[in-house]
C-alpha cells in the first residue's frame, strides 16, 4: 500500500537527515578545531544509519530517502509517476523534519540558514561522482547481490565522505534541508541548485550505464 511505503520514506529519510546533521554537531562539540576526527565521525554515523534504515525499511518502500533514486527507478520503470512524485515530496519533507529534530536534540534553534559556502566547478563535479556512483551501487546491486545493497550503500557513502571535495550530499532532499542548518554539515542555500542540479546530472548518466552493464535477462522463446 502507498500510504505505508511513504510512511516508511518519511521516517528513514527525517532519521537519515537526523543523524546526518546530529553526527556533525557532536563531531564538532567533540573535537572542537580538529575538522578531520569531525568528518570522520560523520561519515561513520552516517554510513551506520543508512545500513540499518536501509535494512529495516527496504522490504516496505524500496528505502530510497532520495529523490533522485526515486527519479533514477522511475525512469527504470520500476516505480509509477504518481508514486515517484509522493516519493518525492515526502522525502523532502521528512529531510527537513529531521534537520528540526536533530537542532532540537542539541538545543538549537531549529531554523538555521545555511552559512557554509559550497560552491564551484570542483564541488560540483564531486556530487556529480557522487550521485553516479551512488545510483550505480543501488541499480547494480540490486540485480546482482540484493542482499548486499545496505552494505554496498553504506559503504560507498562512507568513503565518499572522503574521496570527494563536497562530502558526498549526493541526495537533492538532504541538500535542501542541509541549506536549513548552521552547522557541520550545513550549506548555503544559495548553493543548493548547483549541487541539486549536479546530483540528478549523476543520477541521469548511471542509469544508462547501469543498464548496459547488467541487462535486463531476455526471456526464452
Amino acid at each position: 500500500m502507498l500510504p505505508r511505503k511513504l510512511l516508511a520514506e518519511f521516517i528513514g529519510t527525517a532519521m537519515l537527515l537526523a543523524a546526518v546533521v546530529g553526527s556533525g554537531i557532536m563531531g564538532v562539540m567533540l573535537s572542537p578545531g580538529n575538522a578531520g576526527i569531525a568528518l570522520l565521525a560523520n561519515a561513520a554515523a552516517t554510513a551506520g544509519a543508512l545500513y540499518v534504515l536501509i535494512v529495516l525499511f527496504g522490504p516496505i518502500s524500496g528505502a530510497h530517502f532520495n529523490p533522485a533514486v526515486t527519479l533514477a527507478l522511475a525512469l527504470r520503470g520500476d516505480l509509477r509517476a504518481g508514486d515517484a512524485l509522493a516519493y518525492v515530496l515526502v522525502q523532502v519533507a521528512a529531510a527537513v523534519a529531521g534537520v528540526l529534530l536533530a537542532h532540537a536534540m542539541f538545543g538549537l534553534p531549529l531554523l538555521q540558514p545555511g552559512t557554509h559556502a559550497r560552491s564551484g566547478a570542483a564541488q560540483w563535479l564531486s556530487e556529480g561522482v557522487a550521485a553516479f556512483g551512488l545510483l550505480l551501487a543501488i541499480l547494480l546491486g540490486s540485480r546482482q547481490r540484493p542482499q548486499a545493497v545496505a552494505g554496498l550503500v553504506a559503504s560507498y557513502i562512507f568513503a565518499a565522505y572522503w574521496f570527494t571535495a563536497s562530502t558526498s550530499f549526493a541526495n537533492p532532499a538532504v541538500t535542501l534541508a542541509r541549506s536549513l542548518t548552521q552547522s557541520f554539515a550545513g550549506i548555503r542555500p544559495s548553493d543548493v541548485p548547483g549541487f541539486v542540479l549536479a546530483q540528478l546530472v549523476g543520477a541521469l548518466c548511471a542509469v544508462p550505464v547501469a543498464r548496459w552493464l547488467s541487462p535486463t535477462p531476455q526471456a526464452p522463446g
